[in-house]
C-alpha cells in the first residue's frame, strides 16, 4: 500500500494515546465501531456521566463550577440526541466517545476532566446495567398487563368447562378460569425471576475503572445512590468482565418466550376448525393473498417463531462469554446486539399478547357440543371407587374395562346401564351416576389447586387482590 493510500484509509481516534505512531485505519474504524447499535444507551450514558461529575465535585476533584458546566452541557447534548439533531460519528467508535467529544468541543479542558477516575470499561458496564434495569421494569409491566388480560377472562368465562389435555389427548375437564389461572401462574414465575435477577443487575460498577480501581479519592457510594443502584459491584477485576447479569436476564427472557410460544401454539390449535374452541380478534389476524376464506393467526405464529430469536440470543451470549480471561476483552462489545434484540422481541410480543387475549372469545356452543367426548369423567369415576374402598390399581383397571365397553358401544360412561357397571363390580349402585358427565366430574374435585369451582374462585379472588391492590 502506498503512503497516500495509507493516509486515505486512516484517521485519528480520540481514544488513542500518544503511544501510537499511526492513526487508526478506516477499515478498522468500520470493523470496530459500535455506535450503530449502542447509540440507544445515550440516556444512560449521560445520566451516569452527570452522576460521576457531581460526585467528583463532592470529592473536590472537580470544582463546583466545572461540574455545573459539565452537567449543563451534558443536558444540552441529551436534548439534541432526543431531538435527533446530534451528529453521530463512526470514527468516534461508540456512543460514549461521541458524547465525550461533544463535551470537549464545547468546554475544552473542562470537558476533558469528566473521564477522571473512570474507564470506558466501568462506564459501559454502568450504562448497560441502567439500561437492563429499565428493560426489566418495562417487561415486568407488560407481563402484568398480560396477567390482567387472562384474569379478566376468568369472570367472562366463569361458567365454561373445557377439556384439558395431556399428550394432546383429552384427559379431564376443567373450568375455563382454571385454565387462565395456569397462564397467570406461569407469567408470575417469569416476573419473580426478573425481580430476583434485577437485584444482581442493580449494582453500580462505576468507579471500578479499567480493572484495578483508581488512586483518586472517589466516592462510589455517592454515584450509586445518585443513579438509584441498591449497592456496589465489590471487585474491580470482576466488574469489567462480568456479564452474568446479561446472561441471567436473557435466560429470563427466553423462559418468557417459551411461555408465550406455548400459549400461542395452543391458541393456534384452538382456532382451527378441527378444535373450534376460540375465535381470535380479526384485528390480530391476517388474510391470504390467494385464498379468500383464510383468517390466519399470524400474530400467534410469529410469537411462537420469535421465541427462537430470544433463545438464539441467549446462546450467542453464552458462547461469547465462554472462556474469556479476566478482565475486559473487546469480545464483550458483541454482547449488546443479541441482548437488545432479545429485549425488543419480548417487548414486541407482550405488546400484542395482552390485547389479543382480551379480545378473543371462547366458542361455547362448539366446545359444549363435544365436551362429553373422550371420557373426561373416567378419572373421577375411578376416584369414586377408591372412596368406596377399591384399591387404586384395581379401580384403574376396572374403569379401563368400562371405557372399552363404552367405546365399543359408541356411548359415554354416563350412558351405560347400571347392570353394565355391576357386571364389573356387583357392589355398585346408581350413586355412581353422581360423578358421571363432565359437569358432575368437575363438581367432584376438592383438592387445593384443583379445578374445583370453589377453589378456582378463591384463586381468582386472590389474584384480583394481588394484581389490583387497593
Amino acid at each position: 500500500m502506498s503512503d497516500s493510500d495509507q493516509t486515505n484509509n486512516s484517521s485519528a481516534s480520540p481514544s488513542r494515546s500518544g503511544a501510537f505512531d499511526a492513526a487508526v485505519d478506516r477499515r478498522v474504524e468500520r470493523f470496530t465501531e459500535s455506535i450503530s447499535f449502542d447509540q440507544r444507551l445515550y440516556p444512560q450514558d449521560i445520566a451516569g456521566s452527570i452522576a460521576h461529575a457531581q460526585m467528583l465535585a463532592d470529592q473536590n476533584i472537580l470544582t463546583a463550577d466545572e461540574s455545573q458546566q459539565i452537567v449543563a452541557t451534558l443536558s444540552e447534548i441529551k436534548s439534541q440526541l432526543d431531538a435527533g439533531t446530534f451528529e453521530l460519528k463512526t470514527e468516534l467508535e461508540d456512543i460514549h466517545m461521541n458524547i465525550e467529544q461533544a463535551l470537549i468541543d464545547e468546554l475544552g479542558d473542562v470537558g476533558r476532566k469528566l473521564h477522571t477516575g473512570r474507564s470506558r470499561n466501568d462506564q459501559v458496564s454502568t450504562d448497560m446495567r441502567l439500561w437492563v434495569r429499565g428493560a426489566i421494569d418495562r417487561i415486568d409491566a407488560g407481563l402484568e398487563q398480560l396477567q390482567l388480560s387472562f384474569l379478566s377472562r376468568c369472570e367472562q368465562d366463569a361458567e365454561v368447562i373445557l377439556p384439558a389435555y395431556t399428550h394432546l389427548q383429552r384427559a379431564q375437564p376443567v373450568v375455563a378460569p382454571h385454565y387462565w389461572l395456569a397462564y397467570i401462574e406461569k407469567f408470575q414465575r417469569d416476573r419473580d425471576r426478573l425481580a430476583d435477577c434485577r437485584k444482581r443487575v442493580n449494582l453500580c460498577s462505576l468507579g471500578t475503572a479499567a480493572l484495578a480501581g483508581t488512586t483518586l479519592d472517589i466516592d462510589r457510594e455517592n454515584t450509586a445512590k445518585r443513579l438509584g443502584f441498591e449497592g456496589l459491584v465489590e471487585n474491580s477485576i470482576d466488574s469489567s468482565s462480568d456479564r452474568d447479569y446479561l446472561l441471567e436476564t436473557c435466560f429470563c427472557l427466553s423462559t418468557i418466550g417459551i411461555h408465550l410460544s406455548g400459549w400461542a401454539e395452543e391458541w393456534i390449535l384452538w382456532s382451527t376448525i378441527e378444535f373450534d374452541f376460540i375465535s381470535l380478534p380479526h384485528e390480530f389476524c391476517t388474510g391470504s393473498s390467494i385464498m379468500p376464506q383464510k383468517i390466519n393467526p399470524d400474530v400467534l405464529e410469529l410469537t411462537r417463531g420469535k421465541s427462537a430469536r430470544v433463545i438464539g440470543s441467549l446462546q450467542t451470549l453464552l458462547v461469547l462469554t465462554k472462556g474469556l480471561p479476566l478482565a475486559y476483552n473487546r469480545d464483550l462489545q458483541e454482547d449488546k446486539r443479541p441482548f437488545f434484540e432479545a429485549v425488543d422481541t419480548i417487548e414486541g410480543c407482550l405488546d400484542v399478547a395482552a390485547p389479543l387475549v382480551a379480545g378473543a372469545k371462547l366458542k361455547r356452543e362448539s366446545i359444549d357440543s363435544r365436551l362429553e367426548k373422550g371420557f373426561l369423567d373416567a378419572t373421577t369415576l375411578m376416584e369414586f371407587l377408591i372412596k368406596r374402598g377399591t384399591p387404586q390399581r384395581k379401580a384403574h383397571h376396572l374403569i379401563g374395562g368400562l371405557v372399552k365397553l363404552a367405546t365399543e358401544r359408541t356411548v359415554t360412561l354416563s350412558q351405560l346401564e347400571l347392570q353394565d357397571f355391576q357386571s364389573f363390580d356387583s357392589s355398585l349402585d346408581d350413586s355412581i351416576y353422581s360423578v358421571l358427565g363432565v359437569t358432575n366430574a368437575v363438581a367432584a374435585f376438592q383438592s387445593y389447586g384443583s379445578t374445583a369451582p370453589n377453589r378456582v374462585q378463591m384463586q381468582v379472588q386472590r389474584w384480583k387482590s394481588r394484581l389490583n391492590p387497593v
